[in-house]
């Protein structure tokens, strides 16, 4: 056999080799797959549990919850036919409302004498503003209006008895030097008529003319005399006794402005708030709230606490409903509470305005009147204090 005749089986045969050899990497890269009875138990496992937890939540959000009781009695008008009114509590004032008091000077505060909740009577001092300054100013007033009044005692006390003296002797002084140049002119006279050539004519008449000055000098005395002796001018007393009254006008004008920086309640009553502090500054305007940023009276006083005064705001649209004052009734009840206090009917505000005083809104949206209607209880009645809010039913009798 030829060599060329033997390669075609070499190249059958070489293949063989790989072929035999393949087939093993495949299956060894293959994952392992799970067992069908295996994967159905996970399954069946997993709704079994779901159905077990859907009955569980089925059951707890089944079980009933009883509701818890009411904290307080709702409201409820007492009356077969009521009107409903929102009222606030305030002193028991003439006026219905409470005494704001505000300083009339400024200044720091130096002492305060009262506390919240005490009673005081008309006069008796609250707190005290630094009057360092209006003291000295008073004082000053003071002195100048006594040096006005001491110049007016001079004035009126005139004359002196030792100027008037002094007077009297210059009158006497004027006579005698007239008497001593009269007796000079005399002689000389005498003495040229007896003998012209004695004396010449210019010696004579200087005599004559000492007499004349002594005479006016006299005269000068005795109007000086009479002028002292007179006294002060009528015209000089007047203006300094204005100058007086001016001046002591003006020290009891500071001297009220100094009591000004005592402040001191003006009616028997309650503190209900004192809204200041030693150090702080105050005005007319009262004083600055931190929290507020606004200003407010220094103290706030009611009437004592024996009874209690309720402001209550009827809707405009039910003021027509309103029972007339001989048959009108009502009933307080504190929010939060199941205290209800019958309340004495006292007078109506004849002034529908804005319904802006228990919110304090000063804008609103909708413009909602209201008739204010005050009644009043004994505090004793009910734990009430100023400045609460209250639902109030209003009958008729």
């Amino acid at each position: 056999m030829s060599p060329d005749e033997s390669k075609p089986e070499m190249k059958a045969a070489a293949p063989a080799q790989p072929a035999e050899t393949q087939p093993a990497k495949t299956d060894e890269a293959k994952p392992a797959r799970p067992k069908p009875d295996l994967r159905n138990k996970i399954i069946f496992g997993l709704s079994i549990a779901g159905v077990l937890a859907g009955l569980a939540a089925a059951y707890i959000f089944g079980i009933e919850r009883k509701a818890q009781p009411p904290v307080f009695k709702p409201v409820a008008s007492p009356y077969n036919s009521a009107i409903y009114a929102n009222g606030i509590i305030e002193s028991d004032q003439p006026s219905g409302a409470n005494i704001n008091i505000f300083p009339e000077v400024s200044g720091p505060v130096t002492q305060i004498m009262v506390r919240e909740g005490q009673r005081v009577s008309a006069g008796a001092p609250l707190f005290a503003i630094d009057d360092s300054v209006q003291k000295a100013t008073t004082a000053q007033l003071g002195s100048q209006a006594e040096a006005a009044l001491a110049l007016l005692q001079e004035l009126q006390a005139q004359p002196r008895k030792e100027t008037l003296a002094i007077a009297k002797a210059q009158v006497d002084l004027a006579g005698s030097n007239l008497k001593a140049a009269q007796d000079q002119y005399d002689k000389r006279r005498s003495a040229f008529d007896i003998d012209t050539k004695s004396l010449t004519k210019d010696v004579l008449d200087t005599a004559a003319n000492a007499v004349d000055q002594a005479k006016a000098g006299l005269e000068v005395a005795r109007t000086q005399y009479e002028l002292t002796k007179a006294g002060a001018w009528s015209y000089d007393i007047e203006n300094q006794q204005k100058q007086y009254e001016a001046l002591h006008q003006a020290h009891l004008s500071a001297g009220a402005l100094l009591q000004k920086y005592s402040v001191k309640a003006l009616a028997d009553g309650v503190v209900l708030a004192v809204n200041i502090a030693v150090g702080g500054y105050v005005s007319s305007l009262g004083t600055y709230d931190t929290y507020t940023q606004g200003l407010d009276p220094l103290v706030v006083m009611g009437a004592p606490q024996d009874h209690l005064a309720v402001r209550c705001y009827v809707d405009e649209i039910l003021v027509s409903r309103l029972p007339g004052p001989d048959h009108i009734q009502a009933q307080m009840s504190l929010r939060g509470t199941e205290v209800k206090v019958p309340m004495e009917f006292v007078r109506v505000q004849p002034y529908v305005s804005p319904k802006i005083e228990l919110s304090n809104q000063r804008q609103e949206r909708v413009d909602l009147r209201v008739l204010p209607v005050i009644f009043r209880f004994e505090k004793k009645d009910a734990p009430a204090y100023p400045g609460q809010l209250v639902d109030v039913y209003i009958g008729q009798k």
